[in-house]
């Protein structure tokens, strides 16, 4: 466990910077764009590389391409070297092939992709804007492998601290459109648009040069290897194919979301797809930064220990990987629970946007609150199965949630007054990831012999009882500073501050006393660090 904290700590800490220079960037381009016409419009195009993305990660990388880079760099002469040199010439091929047709049909796909009702300037809108951004799936995928290479050499910090660039170029970007750019979608220019798009590409293909660079200095040399047969990249595409369907499936759930979301945008205007997606990047702050680093770290150990045969080893490191998780988790959700308004109130109140579409949002972000323990553990769950190389059941349980939160999704949408769409759209991923994570527990415990449930349920509910009075804590703080004042930015961060401050402290304090061993060793950490 102290091993796996180490390196969580290292990967937490350039995350935690990405993270919040992340909540900057998302705060920069609502305040260029809003979240009308123009917002929605911009989130569709945006989302779909990034959504590909993170399937990318969560599912090709983590699935097979670490997994098999591991076993060549036991098996192979040359410790894997041109093993990795043909997944990454692969890679470069497929990923460019891909980004081009995207860029080809990015009308058909953006047609797709919002609601029927939109009008066609809106639709040539977003297809503009999509044929810029299109292309960051190449970059996205280059930088990923790097990425996934680096981590099997125990090379974690370059793919935490890369994103901060990033953000940080997307952020200038959207300062300058502020001053020069329109927020009215039947206002804006060719020129705003190719501002705001490039821009955005021009982040990633930042983050990816810096990713191939940590790549070269760690000793990688790229050479292009078209040879194929005898590699075992034919057992590694046979491995993919259900990674592809998952990642098939789960984009077939995200067009159900995003549809729904941009027709809720035109019912009710700023209650749409942009809200949707704000929130969301918000909730994967906590996730982002603990839960990521944990299961970076995690998965090349499971994989070797799966390769190895030592089951028990392999279940202990998952269950570490719960608790260590769940010690941040638990009290973040309930803190975004409880404090989701003030946290978007303080980041969207400026530009171009609204105090009522801010405060939207973090109603939003509340519900994304109780999602957040259910969705981390279900990322958690699907290592266990990527470590033995199996692709086909996490492929199986995401048509389960598929299913469940279109049906759910779609009720939301016919049935809830259309300001309550979205809400409701946030509703269904929460209870889809709550009844996920307990079908994907079952079958991964059937896998690996047990996944000592009791103790880790026994140690989550001692967590939230311990995050109880420091949630409690932080309502009170946000009913006074209500009672004293309304809801603007500047209070918003008194209450952050204040409330949010105090709900951690009485966490760990609380958490310390029932001796939750994940939280002392945090603590136990933290002030090693101080006392250097």
């Amino acid at each position: 466990m102290s091993r796996m904290l180490r390196a969580s700590a290292i990967m937490a800490a350039g995350t935690m910077v990405s993270r919040l220079t992340g909540f900057v960037r998302t705060a920069a381009v609502a305040a260029a764009i809003g979240t009308l016409a123009l917002g929605d419009a911009y989130n569709a195009a945006y989302q779909i590389p990034y959504i590909l993305f993170d399937l990318l990660i969560g599912g090709v990388l983590s699935s097979v391409i670490v997994p098999m880079v591991i076993k060549a760099q036991k098996r192979d002469p040359d410790g894997g070297q041109a093993f990795e040199q043909r997944l990454m010439t692969l890679a470069i091929i497929v990923l460019a092939a891909i980004a081009a047709l995207g860029v080809l049909l990015a009308r058909p796909i953006m047609e797709l992709y919002t609601a029927s009702n939109w009008t066609d300037h809106k639709i040539d809108v977003a297809t503009t804007l999509a044929r810029f951004i299109l292309p960051q799936i190449a970059f996205f995928g280059v930088g990923a492998m790097a990425g996934a290479i680096l981590n099997t050499r125990d090379r974690f910090a370059a793919p935490m601290w890369a994103p901060v660039l990033n953000n940080l170029v997307v952020i200038g970007v959207a300062g300058v459109y502020l001053v020069v750019g329109a927020s009215d979608v039947d206002k804006v220019t060719d020129g705003d648009l190719a501002l705001l798009g490039i821009g955005t590409t021009a982040g990633i293909v930042v983050q990816s040069i810096v990713l191939v660079i940590a790549l070269h200095r760690a000793g990688f040399r790229f050479r292009p290897r078209f040879g194929l047969r005898g590699t075992g990249l034919g057992e590694a595409a046979r491995t993919a194919v259900w990674t592809f369907v998952y990642v098939g499936v789960t984009q077939l759930g995200f067009w159900v979301t995003t549809k729904l979301a941009t027709g809720a945008g035109e019912r009710a205007p700023g209650a749409g797809n942009s809200a949707y997606a704000y929130a969301f990047q918000l909730f994967q702050l906590p996730y982002g930064i603990i839960a990521v680093s944990v299961i970076t770290a995690m998965l090349p150990r499971m994989s070797r220990y799966v390769a190895d045969r030592e089951y028990d080893a392999a279940r202990s490191e998952f269950a570490s990987g719960v608790r260590l998780v769940s010690s941040v988790i638990v009290p973040a959700g309930l803190l975004l629970l409880v404090l989701g308004p003030a946290v978007t109130t303080l980041i969207f109140s400026w530009g171009n946007m609204t105090a009522a579409s801010a405060l939207y949002i973090g109603n939003v972000l509340q519900v994304f609150g109780l999602a957040l323990v259910p969705f981390s553990i279900f990322q958690l769950l699907l290592r266990v199965f990527y470590s033995f190389g199996d692709t086909r059941t996490p492929a199986t349980v995401a048509g389960l949630n598929v299913v469940i939160n279109a049906t759910l999704s779609l009720v939301a949408y016919f049935a809830l007054p259309s300001q309550y769409i979205v809400i409701g759209l946030a509703f269904a991923f929460m209870i889809t990831y709550v009844v996920g994570s307990g079908v994907a527990w079952v079958l991964a415990s059937r896998k690996i012999g047990g996944l000592g449930g009791r103790e880790v349920m026994s140690g989550v509910t001692r967590m939230y009882l311990a995050a109880i009075p420091g949630a409690a804590a932080a309502l009170a703080v946000l009913w006074l500073a209500r009672e004293v004042t309304d809801i603007t930015a500047v209070s918003s961060a008194v209450v952050l501050a204040a409330g949010g401050g105090a709900g951690m402290l009485l966490y760990m304090l609380a958490a310390h006393r029932m001796r939750v061993p994940e939280v002392s060793s945090i603590i136990g950490l933290v002030a090693s660090r101080v006392g250097r």
